[in-house]
């Protein structure tokens, strides 16, 4: 009897090009894929909960396969992480019913941004978090980020090479707070278009820069226009930090 199954996996994504297989550069989905073959003994369809860009890390990460193989879900992560790298880990396992999809059944996401604010870089840092030298106001910040609340069309903050339709997408929660020298701006939604929390990110950052206005954020996102938004804040500080189901 066909199963499917639902492992919730973490990965440090500095080796990879991303989750989706490509033709020429390793993918995680690809090392998935690769320890799925040695356990169940064929390469499976293994599906994604999301896409994301290369050098971005992910907390939880969700990924179906079925499978009629009698293996139970604790078996199957242990079997999972004796082939598996080093830098990608199953943590979980459970059976769902077959009309469940990572991607689809997703009610909302969370992502992190994770900004080293020291003067002075920290080489172990270098591939989990963005340097940026210059001091944040993490309360102004804070308070500016509000306006990404609620549902908004985002075509001002995604990507160019997106070829998505449907630009709106509804915010539930976005706040900074400062740990030290690290400064984590958290976000949750529906859904994130191509680079959206990135494009969130460097706004945030123009607005600490005073390159935006503050209270600006709001006709910003009004606008549409892609050139009144931030810069795209670099991948490796980005973080899938929950999937919520």
């Amino acid at each position: 009897m066909i199963k499917r199954l639902l492992f919730t996996i973490k990965y440090d994504g500095s080796a990879y090009h991303g989750w989706q297989v490509q033709k020429n550069a390793l993918t995680v989905q690809e090392a998935f894929q690769d320890a799925v073959e040695k356990v169940f003994g064929s390469r499976l369809d293994v599906i994604g909960c999301s896409r994301t860009d290369s050098s971005v890390h992910a907390e939880m990460y969700c990924v179906s396969l079925d499978t009629d193989m009698n293996i139970t879900p604790d078996g199957a992560v242990l079997a999972l992480n004796t082939y598996l790298p080093s830098d990608i880990a199953a943590m979980e396992c459970k059976e769902v019913p077959l009309d469940f999809h990572p991607r689809y059944s997703c009610k909302s996401k969370q992502y992190v941004y994770k900004i080293y604010n020291g003067k002075i870089r920290n080489p172990f840092l270098n591939k989990y978090a963005y340097h940026y030298r210059y001091n944040i106001d993490t309360e102004r910040l804070n308070r500016e980020a509000q306006a990404f609340l609620g549902t908004h069309d985002y075509s001002g903050f995604c990507s160019v090479k997106s070829d998505v339709e449907n630009t709106v997408r509804t915010v539930y929660s976005a706040s900074l707070k400062r740990e030290g020298d690290l400064v984590l701006f958290t976000v949750e939604a529906d859904g994130f278009l191509y680079n959206m929390v990135r494009i969130m990110a460097g706004t945030l950052l123009f607005i600490n820069e005073g390159k935006i206005k503050d209270g600006e954020l709001a006709d910003i996102i009004n606008s549409k226009d892609r050139t009144r938004a931030g810069k795209t804040a670099p991948p490796h500080g980005l973080y899938l930090n929950k999937v919520n189901y």
